[in-house]
């Protein structure tokens, strides 16, 4: 259909490819366990939209430039790098900046649009993201459909629906696991604080890393 095959492992693969761990799923725990379901599907979305951005790009050829051009790769990879690094600082350096977290000693809230900025950033400035459209949709096209791109951006909206689902569904049992574990302020704040220390080790290990 549209040039597509394999539809049914095509989705076991990308649920698969959804579950395993990185900085999106970390992300949308971590804004889910500290603010509610909410937050979780704000990161949710920004990083659902920094997918639709990929595959758009995929479909254009856009992707192979970060494929053939080490310097476009080492460009990217270095934003990317920089700003995971960024928010890793951030968290392990925040402070109470309110009243309320002076009273609580709980970090502050984010607002939710600077929750999804941060989900579609994280997701955006990484060329391995980007990469992996290129190698692994191609490979559930018909090698003579008539048009290519159109398949391709089929199975990217397939793709992005299914991890949806998945980060929604991680939002919502890392919202209700925060609320059900009570967790203490100070607990809370050394929690953030432990995955801004990992946003800081994704940040250091992407800067390294090789196409």
């Amino acid at each position: 259909m549209f040039g597509t095959h394999d539809l049914p492992l095509f989705i076991i693969s990308g649920l698969l490819l959804n579950i395993a761990p990185g900085p999106d799923s970390i992300l949308i725990m971590t804004r889910s366990a500290a603010q509610g379901w909410r937050a979780g599907s704000a990161a949710a979305l920004g990083i659902g939209t920094g997918t639709c951005v990929h595959v758009i790009a995929a479909a254009l050829g856009l992707s192979a430039l970060l494929a053939t051009s080490a310097l476009a790769f080492t460009v990217v990879k270095l934003i990317g790098a920089a700003y995971l690094i960024y928010m890793g600082l951030t968290m392990l350096l925040s402070r109470k900046t309110s009243k309320a977290t002076a009273v609580t000693a709980t970090p502050a809230p984010l607002p939710f649009g600077k929750i999804f900025s941060q989900g579609l950033l994280t997701n955006i400035l990484n060329p391995k993201v980007a990469l992996f459209f290129l190698a692994f949709v191609p490979q559930f096209i018909e090698p003579h459909a008539a048009h290519k791109a159109l398949a391709f951006m089929i199975l990217g909206a397939v793709f992005n629906f299914n991890g949806m689902l998945w980060c929604h569904f991680l939002a919502l049992c890392s919202a209700q696991a925060g609320r059900r574990l009570n967790i203490p302020a100070p607990a809370l704040r050394w929690f953030n604080r432990g995955i801004g220390a990992l946003f800081l080790s994704f940040g250091v290990r992407l800067a390294f890393s090789e196409r």
